[in-house]
């Protein structure tokens, strides 16, 4: 089975395309969700949370996200600190989830796959790339915050056109191209019986 790295920056519309992927039938880890998960599950990791933080960071059993992100988007050390934290129980989840997939290729779905270092444990990384405009718009929509608390959380990720050219496969999401023939045509290549020559 192929391991598949599906990433880029925020705003790209990564979500997106692992839903063309999903639809396929292409079972899909989403790197992001599952870390938020453990961030409320895992109690060892929601008291250190609690002691890197403060007690704010929840309410309740419920993560504080805006809470967090407000600290985090603003300091790289708290940002860092955090990712700490939470990277090796995600990784550890993705790495247990891959092991019992049975279809031709699965897929991690994950922004920080470089920054995490855990790219080199997939054998292909596919990268969904935007206009920074476009982004920049989407995330604004999408999470309500300021053009100024988007552009500090792209500040945190590795720039757009180097995480590209990291990347084996790059899917344009611009809204100008359609995605699914893009999709399809990576769908095909992996499913294929030249898959080994990649």
């Amino acid at each position: 089975m192929i391991k598949v790295g599906l990433t880029g920056g925020i705003g790209s519309g990564k979500s997106t395309v692992a839903q063309v992927f999903k639809t396929l039938g292409i079972p899909v880890f989403d790197a992001d969700i599952v870390a938020k998960r453990i961030m409320e599950e895992d109690k060892v990791l929601v008291a250190s949370i609690k002691k890197a933080f403060g007690e704010e960071s929840y309410i309740g059993d419920k993560l504080n996200k805006k809470y967090i992100a407000d600290i985090v988007f603003k300091d790289k050390y708290q940002l860092e600190l955090l990712n700490n934290l939470t990277h090796p129980a995600t990784i550890k989840a993705a790495e247990e989830w891959m092991a019992t997939q049975t279809s031709p290729y699965c897929i991690k779905e994950a922004a920080l796959l470089f920054e995490a270092g855990t790219a080199g444990n997939l054998d292909i990384i596919i990268g969904v790339q935007a206009p920074d405009a476009l982004r920049i718009k989407r995330v604004m929509q999408r999470d309500d915050i300021s053009r100024q608390e988007v552009l500090n959380r792209m500040g945190k990720q590795i720039e757009q056109d180097i995480k590209m050219r990291l990347c084996d496969y790059v899917i344009i999401n611009d809204e100008q191209r359609l995605l699914i023939p893009q999709v399809l045509e990576l769908h095909n290549k992996f499913t294929s019986d030249t898959t080994h020559n990649l």
